[in-house]
């Protein structure tokens, strides 16, 4: 019985959260962004303020879903986060990673899917705080590149998608990419989400028998040295890159599952 409560208030609960997170988008995109634009005339400064802003607003978001019971989140290795000029890769398993990231991570960037600008919950805040689309082109590797070398921490999730339900992890080589043309060490975060919540494909108001908790370990940077200068050219390098990584990620989602 208390089980099935719990149930039925973490789906009102979830329901809030998201009701909460498109009042909050609209706020941004009507309210605070053309504020920013008012008060800061640097188009840099201007990027900047949004983008603290977006990430005050994902730490507040996280906190309410957490108060609200919808979910738990323990962080491993927080402290790595803490610099500058980072190239971010994670696994994708819920729909809220993104959240997630931006508010742990300082100076975020982000590159997101062209859908977000097309929705309009979620285009106040893609577009205020100029996150890159990834339907740019050849061009997205060298905007990615130009933002780490910037000193934006940028996170960029392999996958393209979230995680199959079958938990088979497809990377693509964009991320790959990005390191080996930029010569960037990777900073790998490994998402855990138990029980799953938020897939691919599942509706909002499906929520797991139980609270889900989320487990985000950042691991040790990723050296990209033996990849670079390969006689064979970049993109093999690319392409052997994405299979370590993708047996890096398999390899640390089976010790947390373990």
């Amino acid at each position: 019985m208390l089980e099935r409560v719990d149930r039925y208030w973490r789906i009102c609960a979830t329901g809030v959260c998201f009701f909460c997170f498109g009042i909050g988008s609209l706020g941004l995109r009507l309210i605070a962004y053309p504020l920013i634009c008012i008060a800061v005339r640097s188009q840099q400064r201007r990027t900047a303020a949004a983008r603290s802003l977006v990430r005050a607003t994902m730490q507040l978001f996280v906190w309410l879903m957490r108060v609200m019971g919808v979910l738990s989140c323990d962080v491993e290795g927080a402290e790595k986060l803490r610099r500058e000029g980072l190239l971010v890769l994670a696994n994708h398993p819920s729909l809220i990673d993104v959240v997630l990231l931006i508010a742990l991570v300082n100076r975020p960037d982000c590159v997101v899917k062209a859908s977000l600008l097309d929705n309009f919950i979620t285009l106040g805040p893609v577009r205020m705080a100029g996150f890159i689309c990834n339907a740019t082109g050849a061009g997205i590797v060298d905007e990615a590149i130009a933002s780490v070398r910037a000193g934006n921490n940028l996170i960029v999730f392999p996958e393209g998608t979230r995680t199959p339900s079958s938990g088979d992890l497809r990377m693509q080589r964009g991320a790959a990419n990005v390191a080996v043309r930029g010569a960037i060490d990777i900073t790998p975060i490994v998402i855990h989400c138990y029980p799953p919540t938020l897939t691919k494909g599942q509706k909002w108001y499906r929520v797991p028998y139980r609270k889900p908790r989320f487990k985000i370990i950042v691991g040790s940077d990723i050296s990209i040295a033996p990849f670079l200068n390969n006689p064979a050219g970049d993109a093999l390098a690319a392409r052997r890159l994405t299979t370590q990584l993708t047996d890096y990620f398999a390899l640390e989602l089976s010790r947390v599952h373990a």
